[in-house]
């Protein structure tokens, strides 16, 4: 089993910045998906940002231009610096990682981190 521990969550104004961090508990072999999903209250949860092992990247267009995903397959570990926070950002923050090897596939999620922005 991997155990996804997120942090860097919290409170912040309209136009500030937050970077969250995702540290998987152990090595996972690659190809993988590690990534950002957020959910806000009364909604689904949607994608934020992911990024795979090989380097490939996919925003929400809701977030384009103003989050950043990075990530450091040496440490297992997977970032996400947002910039220009709007209080749609607003939401609950689940790392997820998608295994594929060994097979068969495997999602895991993190406990979730809350996010706040005040207008």
């Amino acid at each position: 089993q991997v155990q996804l521990v997120e942090s860097g969550g919290g409170l912040v104004q309209a136009g500030g910045s937050l970077r969250l961090s995702c540290a998987a508990s152990k090595s996972i072999l690659s190809p993988n998906i590690m990534g950002w999903y957020r959910q806000a209250p009364g909604k689904q949860r949607e994608l934020v940002a992911i990024k795979s092992s090989d380097g490939t990247t996919n925003y929400a267009d809701s977030v384009k231009g103003r989050f950043t995903i990075s990530r450091d397959n040496t440490k297992n570990t997977v970032h996400l610096q947002m910039n220009s926070l709007k209080s749609e950002d607003t939401a609950v923050y689940y790392c997820n990682l998608k295994r594929f090897i060994p097979p068969p596939p495997n999602d895991y999620w993190g406990q979730g981190t809350q996010v706040t922005v005040s207008s």
